[in-house]
Parts: C-alpha cells; structure tokens; sequence
C-alpha cells in the first residue's frame, strides 16, 4: 500500500511517458542547478507506471509531422531516446513515409524544417522514390508513389521497457513514485493549487504538474476550467471549439511466416503511407472499404509470442465525452472495429505482395485505447493555472520522450524555453491556433 507524503514540493500527476520523463529530468535539473533533488519530487498514478495510453502505444518514434514547431521536441526526444537504449529498448532503424503528387510540397518543406533543427532526413520525389523503396523492400508497390523521405534518427522502442526503463531513472535520484493513488480533487486558492485530494488522503504541492493523458479533461473539469474555447487562427477566423475531444485508437499485430527484413537482411525502418486518392479494396470480397490509404507498421516488440508486425490506421473521433475508465484493452465500448483487421491486412498486401492472403495470421486480440485532443489536435506544454503546469501531448505522447526534459527547465525556473513555447496555452486567445493539415489523420 502506497503512503501519501503530507506534501512534496512538486507533484506530478500521471506516470506515463510524459509523467515519468518530466520527474526524472526535473530532478537531474534540481541537481544540476543545486535548488533540490527527486526527494522533493511524487509521482502520481492511479493505476501504475504505463498504465495509460504509454502501455499500450505502437511504439513508434518519428518526426513525421507537417507541424514544423514539432521537430525541435522530436530532436531532444531522439536524444533522450539515445542516452540509453538497452534501457528504453530503443531500436534506431529509421522511419520511411510515402504518398502522392499532392504531398510533395508538405513533405519538401517538412524534411527542409527537420535538417534546419539537425534532425537528418532525406527527401526522394518521382522516379527516386520509387526505386529508394524497392532498393528496401524490392516487392513493394510503388505504382501510386511519387514522394518518399527518411527520417534516420527515428525508428521504434519498446512500450514496457521504456516504461520500466524510465522508472529506474527516477528511482536513481530519489524520485518516489506511487501506484495507486488517485486524485479525486483539489483545493483552490484563486488560481493557485493549494493541496490535491487522493483516495488515500491530501497532499499539499508547491507545484502541480498534470501528465495525465486520456484523462486530462476530468481533471481540467476537477480545476473549473471551460469546456469550451474560443480558438483566433492567423487568418483572423475564430471558431469556438471543444477544450477536449476524444478519438479511439486503431492498431493491433499480424503474424509473418518468416522475419520481416530489408533486400539486405536488416531489421527495417517502421513505414508509413497515407495515398489520399487510392482505395483500400478488401482482399477478400473486393468491396471499397475506404477511398483513401493511410497504414503505418513496424516489427512487433512487444506483445507478440513470435514473429510478428505491430502497426495501425487512423484513429476513430468519439466526440466531447468518453467512458474511460476501464481503459484500453479492458473496455468492451473502445475495441478495434470488425472490419480494422481487413482493411490493415488489405492494405499491407496491396503495398507489398508478400502479404497478400495473409488475413487469417492477423493476431486476435483485444485491442483498444482513447485519446484526449486539444482544439488544434496539438500538443500544449504550458501553466494553466499560476502553480499548475499542463503537458497534454493530444496522443502525441510516446514518441515524445524529450518533452518531459523540456518541460523540467521550465519547472526548475528557467524563463525562457524556445522549443515549447509554439505551444502555449495562449495561443488560441492570441491568433496563433494551429490550422488543419493536408492529411486525413489527425496527427499530422
């Protein structure tokens, strides 16, 4: 049974990647600036460490995203990913994304942004796209390829072992984590958090942080916050919008008859395509099951009994509610759709022959998760109340390891810090709401 200390100077709310990272950073920061150490550090979690949408993510680390002020946190999260990854089960074998014409311009000025941040991706247009994919995969379809890059500094990691392996980094230094305890409430003097109500009793903090993932709209409601936000984009529109929506997760795993490997017999690098003007047709009864491709996979790491592919599709919108407790797997409303494991087999074997034919190896098993979206679907790393600090990724979370070692410069006092500040809470009120993007994903 855990014992609630009757206060600690920081209290971190959530231990998922975010959770976890932000409480070992902060307390190499405290050191490193002689303010403290991780005994002044809690973290808190209702259930344990990665017990959330962290547990139970693809694992996937990349920096795909036509949102330039990502790449930054994507390029600390790299380097976090690298200072251990035995620990975090870290596997740096590159990410490949393909699509259409249409893209072209989104992906030229998405790999100028990551080489200008010193993440190093390279680009590959028309002819060169096709033959960079073959020189990988040899069977792979490019007939409706015309844009492809490599991001080398990404590639994938374990959900568990980086869990565990972050919880050893704050046990390290003092860090005390307690499974468990959840908070039920908290008392407010004006805009300051005086103390946190838990089902085993109170706690008073000088500094809350709320790393709370799927959950973060119950507690932005336990804090009084609106449900709704008025959102002022560059162009000078405004649109009122939901604080929170929430969206449903598609992903699951398939067996392969022999390892999956490159024309030169590498582990290789996770792909993503989304080709916004090509079906998906079912294998099987040859039905239109979508009018746009969009599928991601890797080599499983986790969760599988032998050799296997993890990967998924867009997620589905649930809308401004959602039942979240039991979470993920254990919830019977949330599960992957009938028809998840015939369009991502479908769309496997149209991308690479190989797996044509392959629908009864997919793996069945519960598969579900939830996240919470900002108005914008991006993430906000900012004080929302004067002792409050918020880290809501909007489901950008594991890749995201780094943001947690951003976030702890900003708990240890330091003014200004450039890479996060893109995501201020003040952006909606202040014209610089993020637009919407030429995807049919929301993460993009």
């Amino acid at each position: 049974m855990s014992v609630l200390p009757e206060s600690k100077r920081f209290v971190i709310v959530g231990a998922g990647i975010h959770g976890l990272s932000t409480a070992w950073h902060l307390a190499m920061e405290l050191e490193r600036r002689g303010q403290g150490s991780g005994k002044d550090i809690v973290v808190l979690d209702k259930t344990g460490p990665g017990a959330g949408a962290t547990g139970i993510a693809c694992g996937c680390v990349r920096n795909l995203y036509m949102t330039k002020e990502l790449h930054p946190i994507l390029r600390h999260s790299v380097d976090v990913w690298q200072s251990d990854p035995i620990r975090f089960g870290f596997q740096q074998v590159g990410y490949i994304s393909a699509g259409e014409a249409n893209q072209q311009a989104d992906y030229e000025s998405m790999v100028e942004s990551h080489n200008a941040c010193g993440y190093r991706s390279d680009l590959y247009v028309g002819q060169e796209a096709k033959s960079f994919l073959k020189s990988i995969w040899p069977d792979f379809n490019t007939d409706r390829i015309e844009v492809a890059h490599f991001e080398h500094p990404s590639g994938y990691a374990g959900t568990r072992q980086a869990v565990a392996g972050l919880a050893e980094k704050c046990a390290q230094h003092g860090v005390e984590i307690l499974a468990g305890v959840e908070v039920t409430g908290y008392d407010l003097a004006g805009r300051t958090i005086r103390r946190l109500h838990t089902n085993l009793g109170k706690i008073s903090a000088e500094v809350v942080v709320l790393s709370v993932g799927a959950w973060m709209g119950k507690h932005w409601d336990l804090l009084g916050l609106p449900e709704e936000l008025e959102c002022h984009y560059p162009d000078g529109g405004t649109v009122t919008q939901d604080m929170w929506t929430y969206w449903r997760l598609l992903e699951g795993e398939m067996y392969v008859d022999r390892p999956y490997r490159t024309a030169d017999d590498r582990d290789p690098p996770v792909l993503h395509v989304e080709l916004m003007n090509t079906p998906v047709i079912n294998e099987t009864t040859g039905e239109e099951m979508s009018d746009h491709l969009y599928v991601y996979w890797k080599n499983a790491a986790e969760r599988m009994e032998t050799i296997g592919l993890q990967g998924g599709t867009i997620p589905i919108k649930i809308g401004n509610s959602a039942t979240l407790d039991p979470y993920g797997h254990a919830n019977d409303a949330y599960q992957a759709d009938d028809w998840f494991a015939d369009y991502f087999v479908s769309a496997m074997g149209y991308l690479m022959p190989r797996f044509k034919g392959q629908r009864s190896k997919f793996k069945d098993r519960r598969n579900g998760g939830i996240g919470a979206f900002t108005p914008d679907n991006v993430p906000i790393f900012d004080w929302v109340l004067d002792n409050a600090y918020m880290v809501a990724d909007s489901n950008h979370g594991f890749k995201m390891i780094g943001a947690g070692k951003l976030v702890a410069k900003v708990l240890a006092g330091e003014n200004r810090v450039p890479e996060l500040e893109p995501f201020a809470f003040t952006r909606f009120a202040g014209g610089t709401t993020f637009g919407s993007s030429n995807s049919h994903c929301p993460w993009v």
